[in-house]
């Protein structure tokens, strides 16, 4: 690849990394928060030890092995399909351009003794998009299976996590907190 080449694919990559960023920065800012309901104790009640029902590594390493098993693991049921379908469709568009690459690849070599040099530049630039697209989805499927097991482990997490009402108001517990 040639450095205009590379300093293009360098613009790209930092492009998508930017904006990945701001997005994690703008969801941050906002939270969600519920009131605490691990303090609050029943009189009448023994002194109790919560005990999670899901291990969050258990779950990692269940996405780890098969993506979207931490996902029925902490019966989060839709989502495994989803994540089946978005490795599913990122391993077709890196195989499809792969393919497109392998192709183009073949071309730049048989014409490369053409006496027009425009044709072997063209199967070059061809073969050189083909393999930066096939590596800009191995990125991408990097970045899915990363979230995949980000997902499993607060998934687990939060699996004990309540919504109820408060017991003594009557209100849901559910708030949303916006910081500047």
């Amino acid at each position: 690849m040639n450095s205009k080449g590379y300093l293009n694919s360098l613009k790209l990559l930092i492009n998508h990394i930017t904006k990945i960023f701001i997005l994690i920065l703008l969801l941050q800012s906002f939270g969600i928060a519920q009131e605490d309901t691990t303090s609050i104790k029943n009189e009448n009640s023994a002194d109790t030890v919560f005990v999670m029902q899901k291990s969050p590594w258990g779950a990692v390493l269940r996405s780890a092995i098969i993506p979207g098993w931490g996902q029925i693991y902490n019966e989060s049921y839709i989502k495994a399909p989803i994540v089946w379908g978005i490795f599913g469709a990122l391993v077709a568009v890196w195989i499809w351009n792969n393919h497109k690459y392998s192709d183009s690849q073949n071309l730049y070599l048989q014409n490369l003794n053409n006496p027009n040099p425009q044709v072997p530049n063209s199967y070059r630039n061809n073969r050189d998009f083909y393999r930066d697209q096939r590596d800009l989805v191995s990125i991408y499927i990097g970045l899915a299976y990363f979230l995949n097991l980000v997902d499993a482990y607060v998934d687990a997490q939060l699996f004990d996590f309540s919504v109820n009402e408060n017991y003594r108001t009557g209100q849901n517990m559910l708030n949303l907190r916006i910081k500047f």
